[in-house]
């Protein structure tokens, strides 16, 4: 694609954008009018005849409009920037977008994505991305909706994004799926949009799937949340959404936080949701069901299913359920309930914004507890959403924190590496996906490595094993980070991240206190740390500041402790 100025005839200055697309090829705009007196408006011209138009007259915010071009040829499209803002243009085939996904033809760079030679994480093709949404394997592909705002990479009204894989790792990007209510579409202001919900497949032989989401509206009154469902028949376009909770539970002394419905299929084969809350003692998950084989209507409220009160008053949110070691209909299948506490701060650690894994029997109705462990001692894997897939449970959470987000500066973000779940040894791993093998390109010369010299990264994605010669054996990772000092440490205390950027209050402590594991896994990408130690027994995200990688390492170990190391280059 090109992007220029040109003259016209009337010697207005016109910015064109430039492509050869085939016939039938759909193309999704989003645009603005500069000012509320011209109209902003967006020309398609194929081998110099004009092919559509499209306008708008909102000033506010950009305003999606469509266009269907039904011959081949070098294509043009041209508008004015004195009256006219392009926020986003893409095109796609609708009979092959599955397969080739859409192809991007301008992006402004108040939205563009970072430029990240050799990243290997799930990132959007333009704008904000948070929270995972609606993952599952439909149709044959794994689909991941996420929470998005195209327009810039901040927070704003939240729309969903969507792309497919066939193998966790690399993605496909397609067409936004989701948009805000007409109403909030129209404004820029942040006030709500679709938030975040879940995916099921639709029943029998029917083609494609249901989502359900919680569509959001400030200052709305009586609900600021409710909950939506829709359809997909062809998993790329959504038909239009159905109310099918308009209220809260009464007489529980819920705040308005009432969000992420989270569907499933219960022992009982009935459809279940959770919907994330709280009070004044703490967070709380609901529980509803419904008897309709198709999850579309009748949906009663269960009960309360958990609460966490630990934390003081804070929000249990972005709720998921999955069958860890046997199937749903086998009573003594254990469970893991996956759930979010938004601002809940650890008084030893300072860590803020935690997330709880609570393994335990349910029957449909109750959730008997058996233990409980934090999912990430790092924090950064939020807003963690899950699927029982082919092989088992597999889940994704968003590679950060609202400690982090500020509604005045950009933060583009990503995906954590998909992860496993299971049982072993009476505790939950969570260990990267199968396949996780197919990034490494070639291993690097790591001589002198256990001999603490240092070793240069090039682009720092890569993936770094340690083997420790017993089970608890001391050993520092010194990482060179332009941005932040951070490192990778084991000691009597525990396996922790340290982690501080210059400038900044004293970071809080991140660390899997006592833990004592054999092997740690590490896996650096431009903007990110993962840890997994002893299979994911001990799991550990943190999100590192900008987009440069980590330059070098160097480990630190008394001789012995660590006995074998490999660092392997990776990407897609």
């Amino acid at each position: 694609m090109t992007s220029q100025a040109i003259s016209a005839s009337d010697e207005v200055e016109l910015e064109t954008i430039s492509a050869v697309l085939p016939a039938g090829s759909t193309v999704h705009a989003w645009i603005k009018a500069s000012h509320g007196v011209v109209p902003g408006r967006l020309t398609a011209h194929v081998d110099g005849n004009t092919a559509g138009v499209v306008e708008t007259s909102n000033p506010h915010e950009f305003e999606f409009r469509l266009l269907t071009l039904e011959r081949v040829g070098d294509t043009v499209f041209s508008y004015d920037p004195a009256t006219t803002e392009v926020s986003v243009l893409y095109a796609f085939l609708q009979p092959r977008v599955l397969e080739e996904g859409i192809r991007l033809l301008h992006v402004r760079p108040a939205n563009a994505a970072p430029a990240v030679p050799g990243g290997y994480h799930f990132r959007p093709p333009f704008g904000w991305m948070n929270d995972p949404n609606g993952f599952g394997r439909f149709g044959g592909r794994l689909h991941l909706f996420y929470q998005h705002y195209p327009h810039s990479l901040r927070w704003n009204n939240m729309h969903w994004g969507h792309a497919v894989s066939q193998d966790y790792l690399r993605w496909t990007h397609l067409p936004i799926f989701l948009p805000p209510s007409d109403e909030l579409a129209a404004r820029a202001d942040g006030r709500g949009g679709a938030f975040s919900g879940s995916a099921i497949a639709l029943p029998g032989d029917e083609a494609g799937l249901r989502i359900f989401f919680t569509e959001h509206m400030k200052d709305r009154e009586p609900e600021e949340q409710v909950q939506f469902t829709a359809t997909s028949r062809d998993l790329v376009n959504v038909d239009p959404a159905d109310l099918i909770l308009p209220a809260r539970p009464a007489g529980l002394g819920l705040t308005r936080d009432f969000r992420d419905p989270y569907v499933f299929s219960g022992p009982d084969g009935k459809w279940k949701m959770l919907l994330g809350t709280r009070d004044r003692e703490g967070g709380v998950i609901l529980l509803y069901e419904t008897d309709d084989p198709a999850a579309a209507s009748g949906w009663t409220f269960l009960g309360t299913l958990h609460r966490e009160n630990r934390f003081g008053m804070t929000a249990a949110e972005c709720p998921c359920m999955v069958p860890l070691d046997g199937p749903a209909s086998d009573p003594s299948t254990r469970w893991a309930l996956i759930f979010g506490l938004l601002t809940s701060r650890d008084p030893v650690t300072g860590r803020r914004n935690m997330t709880l894994a609570t393994i335990g029997r349910f029957d449909g109705q109750r959730f008997l507890i058996e233990f409980e462990q934090e999912l990430d001692f790092g924090t950064d894997a939020y807003a963690f959403q899950a699927f029982v897939d082919e092989g088992g449970p597999v889940g994704i959470a968003w590679l950060a924190n609202w400690t982090d987000i500020s509604r005045e500066i950009d933060m583009p973000t990503a995906m954590t590496l998909p992860r496993r779940l299971a049982l072993q040894s009476g505790a939950l791993i969570t260990p990267p996906v199968s396949g996780i093998e197919s990034l490494r390109q070639h291993q690097l010369d790591a001589g002198g490595f256990l001999d603490g010299r240092t070793v240069d990264l090039v682009n720092g994605s890569v993936e770094i094993l340690l083997t420790l010669g017993q089970a608890g054996n001391a050993f520092r990772l010194d990482l060179e980070h332009p941005g932040a000092t951070v490192a990778v440490q084991l000691n009597k205390d525990g396996l922790s991240i340290p982690f501080s950027v210059a400038n900044t209050k004293a970071a809080p402590r991140y660390i899997a206190a006592g833990a004592r594991p054999s092997t740690i896994r590490i896996f650096l990408d431009a903007g990110s740390i993962e840890v997994f130690a002893d299979d994911g027994r001990w799991t550990g995200t943190k999100r590192l500041p900008g987009f440069d990688g980590v330059s070098a390492v160097r480990l630190t170990a008394p001789e012995r402790n660590i006995i074998a190391a490999e660092i392997w280059q990776l990407g897609l």
